[in-house]
């Protein structure tokens, strides 16, 4: 009778055990959740997508798909189509992933206009076109992006863009709010540079306070 007991007991302890062992387990297991439409944005700013997508071991990526294929929603339509171009957590597809960058960017995302910008200004993915790229960087600008302000004003200094759009671009970067310091530096060297190839009342209306 004490040995059937104690055999129970057991198998007692030994199921115990095992439910511990399974629930510990279980909460090794942590579970992403998907990115707020703010957060995202942060994240595409800081040029740090990409690297979120592949540091939540890249759980998110059926979510991702279906914010920007079924959704249609801007910042996933970006973040989807990077992760397809660079080949990020899912097979790689430049094709289908420019695409959906400039799905992003007809929406009137920013970030994406910048980008779209930015690749055909330096000729990445597509050829080189700087009067394409004018076209998004300029618009980006106007919406209050920097760094597309800044590449923007670049093109500008360098002749690439039309003069007529020097007062706008030297606006945009003169009531900048800018907290990091190597950046507010080359933003101030650009403004001089800007500032050697504008007429006197063009500069003055441009830096009249909004």
């Amino acid at each position: 009778m004490v040995s059937l007991i104690w055999k129970r007991k057991l198998v007692l302890t030994g199921a115990a055990l095992l439910l511990c062992s399974v629930g510990s387990k279980a909460q090794e297991v942590t579970v992403v959740q998907l990115y707020t439409q703010d957060e995202l944005l942060d994240l595409i700013k800081q040029n740090s997508h990409l690297q979120r997508v592949q540091k939540d071991d890249c759980q998110l990526v059926n979510d991702i798909q279906a914010r920007a294929d079924v959704m249609k929603v801007p910042a996933y339509q970006f973040l989807y189509g990077d992760m397809l171009a660079f080949g990020v957590c899912v097979k790689k597809d430049v094709e289908r992933g420019w695409d959906l960058m400039q799905q992003a960017a007809s929406q009137g995302l920013p970030e994406a206009l910048e980008q779209v910008g930015r690749y055909y200004h330096i000729g990445r993915f597509v050829q080189q076109d700087n009067s394409k790229a004018v076209l998004y960087l300029r618009e980006a600008a106007g919406l209050g992006n920097l760094k597309a302000q800044m590449r923007f004003a670049q093109m500008l200094i360098k002749g690439d863009a039309s003069p007529l759009d020097m007062e706008d671009c030297y606006r945009w970067l003169h009531h900048s709010v800018i907290a990091d310091t190597k950046t507010h530096q080359e933003v101030q060297q650009l403004l001089a540079q800007l500032a050697k190839k504008m007429p006197g009342a063009a500069l003055t209306r441009a830096k009249r306070p909004l």
